[in-house]
């Protein structure tokens, strides 16, 4: 049998601290996808993951010092690529999206004797210390989605969270509750990968199929009375991120693409600044470390560039191997995963 691990290593010498083993049998996935590919989520009292098998979604939490605190199976997870979307933590829960796939959608691509039963998708927040469920929103089924969810403050203090997939496109969720509070189901026609972003009022996000976009938005929830109607502000269909998601900053949208075309755009208009071909096609999102981009290819060439208005290049770092993962920033520290090593690049980054 194979096995997944969870580490903690020491950020100052690279030395692991601790290490959880789990074993589990090996299952059809996608190429490029692996066991590791939802990414854990940590707060002051330790660190959330999420395992799926076609068997099994689990949650698991663990202090810092790799105690167990809790675990939940979530049931059987149906995903022709495996899965993907990751935890977060806000005020106490974790919050999950869970959007699994009807065979009918991918039935070319499966054996013939392959069951038609959809996967059951839905969204959990669970308690952050017990993992008990505080609220589950059930969701039709069409493709596996593998965007992370986002949180967002509303008028009045409260918090709604953002999730994105193919069959109820944008949807609000009160963080508190888990009541619906708007959706926009005719965004999306195909799959949700890249995670929804903030900026003001707007919310963003994409979808696509294959290796590339096909379809990002920005979508205005409008409130028309007591009640919210979302509409579409604005809409890019050309050099569109699937996998990549977005970076908002001071005013400015950067959408890296699958094919590795930067554009830069206003983000309250979405007005374009400028479209460039920055490097090789990329998984991973791009960063922002002080006025600067950090995008990294399949191949493991990090491209710099300026945040700015006009295009820049300021350097280009070669890994020196495969990378799929998004760069991790703490502590004036860059942490690159690629495909056997972990990196850490020193250099003092802005607050």
């Amino acid at each position: 049998m194979a096995t997944r691990s969870v580490l903690c290593i020491d950020t100052g010498n690279g030395q692991i601290r601790w290490r959880r083993d789990f074993p589990y049998k090996d299952y059809r996935m996608h190429r490029d996808n692996d066991v590791a590919s939802a990414t854990p989520t940590v707060d002051a009292d330790g660190v959330v993951v999420v395992w799926s098998t076609p068997d099994q979604l689990l949650m698991l939490a663990f202090d810092l010092n790799g105690k167990p605190m809790w675990e939940r199976d979530l049931g059987p997870y149906k995903g022709l690529h495996g899965s993907a979307s990751s935890p977060i933590i806000d005020d106490d829960v974790v919050i999950l999206a869970n959007d699994q796939m009807h065979p009918k959608r991918m039935a070319r691509y499966l054996p013939k004797n392959a069951s038609m039963v959809p996967g059951k998708s839905f969204l959990i927040a669970v308690d952050r210390m017990t993992g008990k469920t505080r609220w589950k929103v059930p969701r039709h089924t069409e493709l596996a989605g593998y965007a992370t969810p986002c949180v967002r403050r509303v008028d009045g203090g409260r918090s709604e969270v953002i999730f994105t997939g193919t069959a109820h496109g944008i949807t609000s969720v009160d963080l508190a509750t888990g009541k619906v509070n708007w959706e926009i189901d005719d965004v999306f026609a195909s799959r949700t990968v890249g995670s929804p972003q903030l900026h003001g009022e707007l919310v963003f996000a994409s979808h696509g199929a294959g290796l590339a976009g096909q379809r990002f938005v920005a979508v205005r929830p409008k409130r028309v009375g007591n009640i919210i109607k979302p509409e579409v502000a604005y809409e890019i269909t050309r050099s569109v991120p699937l996998v990549p998601s977005f970076v908002v900053k001071d005013g400015l949208l950067f959408l890296l693409a699958d094919s590795g075309i930067m554009t830069c755009v206003d983000a309250p208009t979405g007005e374009m600044h400028w479209r460039e071909r920055i490097g090789g096609e990329s998984y991973s999102s791009p960063v922002w470390v002080d006025n600067r981009l950090y995008c990294v290819s399949k191949r493991g060439e990090v491209v710099v560039i300026a945040a700015e208005k006009t295009y820049k290049p300021l350097a280009r770092i070669q890994l020196g191997e495969k990378c799929f993962s998004v760069p991790a920033v703490a502590g004036g520290v860059m942490f690159f995963r690629t495909q056997s090593r972990l990196f850490s690049l020193g250099g003092k980054a802005a607050d």
